[in-house]
């Protein structure tokens, strides 16, 4: 696991995708929007701050005491969550059907239990996030505050 690991950091070496990375992400974005994969993931849209653009990208969904959650596995130096924040944490998630969503920001002490279970239900991210998925609740609360968790509201369709 430890090479595989070494790959998948590998294709976010400078904090952003690769080109090879991209391409994944375009691909898995569209088979996971499709609703083709497991329910606990699925494509998450959010506008680009300069574009307008919505851009979709391959997100899990982690489910925690009857809430669903989106996490940064790449902490909070990211354009998805720079755009969110432009967005007012508009977006929409499509997993089979589109579902237009408002997505909260969780405050860092309240993430240690989220990212937990995130890291146990998420292997890609695990090289990413320098926290044993058998790891102590402790050890997830040291690093909270720079990984960002959003809480997932559906917002009512207009109509």
């Amino acid at each position: 696991m430890r090479g595989y690991g070494n790959y998948l950091r590998s294709l976010y070496r400078t904090g952003r995708p690769n080109w090879f990375a991209r391409l994944q992400n375009r691909w898995s974005a569209w088979v996971f929007a499709a609703g083709i994969a497991p329910r606990r993931v699925a494509a998450l849209g959010v506008r680009g701050r300069h574009s307008g653009r919505l851009i979709w990208f391959p997100v899990v969904l982690t489910d925690l005491d009857g809430a669903r959650y989106v996490v940064s596995m790449l902490g909070r130096n990211v354009n998805w969550v720079r755009n969110l924040a432009a967005a007012d944490g508009r977006a929409e998630l499509r997993h089979g059907a589109r579902e237009r969503v408002h997505l909260v920001a969780v405050e860092p002490e309240q993430r240690a239990p989220i990212l937990r279970r995130y890291v146990r239900i998420a292997p890609g991210a695990r090289p990413h996030i320098p926290v044993s998925r058998h790891a102590a609740a402790a050890d997830f609360e040291r690093i909270a505050a720079k990984y960002p968790v959003f809480r997932i509201e559906s917002e009512p369709v207009p109509g």
